[in-house]
């Protein structure tokens, strides 16, 4: 065991300068990543569509590629997931993520090369423990064991030799023997496809283990979490697992469940650390123990390109390159990666914090929005307005939703929430005023069309009772994993069904 935690020690000082170099040269890193994706993908089917073997820059690649999204890959995807290779990617791709970023019922299958197993999702699991390691010196997480919460992991139905599941279940399938070692409970009852039956099982196993750092997304950890105390009858976690100190989320903002994880762990040693890790490949990691902001990882074999927010829907949009972008401005990304998707817009959107290295902070998805009326709401203005009525009103919001209510007969429109709280607040009405003047105040088209109540009314907010979001993801198979709860919705797609739970 010593000499395991050596290794592991010498490694990650190794990575450390490896990181301070791409952090000091950001564009020679991204320029070389470049010149190594055109190059390896020449051969392929794709690369000998666009004459991979001629484009010799960026500008090059811009003006011959289109902007993709899944629909205009998917007859390529769907033809590797019926064993057919070398179409987007030379290598071998056996492994497809099943996408849940919302809850829409259309699936996505996400390829995943052995290159962007090793040299991006590995690395950034890595990374993670590097920069915790480097903040931290003193840790004592490998005296114990971590706990993931994992999606399911099937055979698919088109080929022998291809498969699909939940990004988190194929990492877990693939995991290096060391960090297998180091993890609980085992890969069987980590991967059980029933929700329920897995929060049981891995809640009664892990009890008894010397459990210290914890992985997932916020919302099903709580879940874990409550399981566990309703199991034991303690106040906490640190009652079961005196030795936690660590625990790495992502997949939703951190947000709305900071003062629902200072109860559960009542520590101020806890230490919090946000990775942005997708399907598609992972970005960007929290390096600074003080700050929200995640540093973009330069060398996962990914080229970034930015998209400019304001000109999503231009007829020949013109995405940015690194050198170019600028602060607190909202683009959507665009990666080309060591998978096979290229010039691929993944649906979020981030702005840029610092340009020397550059942090990003996630500020939503292009399609979780609402602009009914012009207002171009975004996630991040709803987090930042939910977090105010919270800390007013000593609120703990559990999951949320909105979506407009269309103008009809003369009257103006509104928008309408729908939030499950963890505490209530002292003071409903209270609740909404703040929500709504938070909005007013961080969003200047939102405060233009509440002026006077002439294009938005005061928000309808409804006060969801327990379990609401619980019940409706269940509907939708959609417990566990990497799912979660769309926020903002230009439609009533989500309203309507959650809507007649709460009339139930």
């Amino acid at each position: 065991m010593a000499i395991l935690d050596s290794l592991l020690t010498w490694f990650m000082k190794k990575r450390i300068h490896q990181i301070e170099l791409f952090m000091k040269y950001p564009h020679d890193v991204q320029e070389e990543w470049f010149q190594s994706l055109i190059s390896s993908a020449e051969a392929t089917e794709w690369g000998k569509k666009y004459d991979y073997n001629s484009i010799l820059t960026p500008e090059e690649f811009k003006n011959r590629v289109p902007i993709q999204d899944y629909n205009s890959l998917k007859p390529y995807i769907d033809r590797m997931i019926k064993g057919e290779q070398n179409i987007l990617w030379p290598s071998d791709i056996k492994w497809f993520a099943k996408s849940s970023g919302t809850t829409s019922d259309r699936s996505k299958f996400i390829p995943v090369s052995e290159e962007s197993l090793t040299e991006c999702h590995f690395q950034g699991g890595k990374d993670m423990l590097t920069i915790y390691f480097n903040n931290k010196p003193e840790s004592q997480i490998f005296c114990g064991k971590s706990v993931v919460l994992g999606g399911s992991s099937q055979i698919n139905s088109f080929s022998s030799d291809s498969y699909y599941g939940d990004l988190s279940s194929i990492l877990l399938r693939n995991l290096p023997f060391w960090a297998e070692f180091k993890r609980t409970p085992n890969l069987e009852v980590t991967l059980l496809p029933d929700f329920e039956e897995k929060i049981e099982k891995v809640a009664n196993i892990t009890i008894h283990e010397n459990v210290t750092n914890l992985a997932g997304v916020p919302t099903w950890n709580i879940v874990l979490a409550k399981k566990i105390l309703e199991i034991t009858g303690k106040n906490n976690l640190l009652e079961v697992w005196p030795n936690l100190e660590f625990y790495t989320h992502g997949g939703v903002s951190f947000k709305p469940y900071r003062e629902q994880f200072k109860k559960l762990i009542p520590s101020d040693n806890m230490y919090y650390l946000e990775n942005y890790n997708a399907s598609e490949g992972y970005f960007a990691l929290q390096d600074l123990p003080d700050s929200e902001e995640l540093l973009l990882m330069l060398d996962y074999g990914i080229y970034y390109e930015f998209l400019p927010i304001e000109n999503l829907y231009d007829e020949n949009p013109q995405t940015l390159g690194l050198h170019q972008v600028e602060l607190n401005k909202n683009y959507a990304l665009i990666i080309s990666t060591n998978a096979g998707l290229w010039r691929y817009m993944i649906g979020d959107t981030i702005k840029f914090v610092t340009l020397s290295p550059y942090r990003i902070q996630i500020t939503g998805r292009t399609k979780q929005f609402i602009n009914t009326f012009g207002e171009e709401l975004i996630v991040d203005n709803a987090e930042d307005a939910i977090k105010k009525a919270s800390e007013s009103t000593h609120a703990i919001v559990k999951d949320y939703t909105a979506g407009p209510i269309y103008f009809k007969e003369g009257e103006a429109g509104a928008h309408e929430w729908i939030i499950e709280f963890e505490q209530q607040p002292d003071n409903f009405e209270t609740f909404c005023k703040i929500l709504d003047q938070t909005l007013r105040e961080i969003n200047s088209d939102y405060d233009a069309k509440r002026y006077k109540n002439m294009a938005l009314q005061f928000p309808v907010i409804h006060n969801a009772p327990a379990y609401t979001f619980f019940q409706w993801m269940k509907s939708k198979g959609k417990l566990g994993g990497q799912n979660k709860v769309p926020r903002l919705s230009n439609s009533r797609d989500y309203l309507e069904p959650i809507l007649d739970i709460l009339k139930k």
